[in-house]
């Protein structure tokens, strides 16, 4: 008799995911949250006690550091939405199936990207 053929990760698997997942959105959160308040200024030395020359300057600089931040602040915002919408796949059970191969995920990659709904062998284009 062959080896039965796993379609899904057991529910004791998918709790060890679910531990891994909320440590990293709690981070992701935080990490958000000290950029946003980095966007509005919350902690600012502003310019305005400085001198005209400077504070066009450091105006400039600001804008520049804003834009970044911005940036930044809008991949952790999507890094966050991946995180939660691996902890739907893991409430529906379908956390670490491939999307396109039916297939589940190694262990491994899904511990390195926990949000991961391919394979790499998907991911890279190669079919077996």
């Amino acid at each position: 008799m062959a080896g039965k053929v796993k379609t899904r990760y057991t529910d004791a698997e998918l709790e060890e995911f679910r531990d891994l997942i909320n440590k990293k959105l709690s981070k992701a959160q935080k990490d958000y949250e000290l950029l946003r308040d980095g966007i509005n200024n919350l902690d600012s030395n502003d310019v305005t006690d400085t001198s005209p020359t400077f504070k066009v300057l450091e105006e400039g600089a600001s804008t520049l550091n804003k834009e970044e931040a911005g940036q930044l602040a809008q991949r952790q915002m999507k890094f966050i939405q991946h995180l939660q919408a691996a902890l739907v796949r893991i409430e529906n059970k379908t956390y670490g199936i491939c999307r396109e191969t039916g297939k589940l995920i190694p262990k491994e990659r899904l511990r390195a990207v926990p949000h991961a709904t391919l394979s790499i062998e998907a991911k890279s284009g190669v079919r077996k």
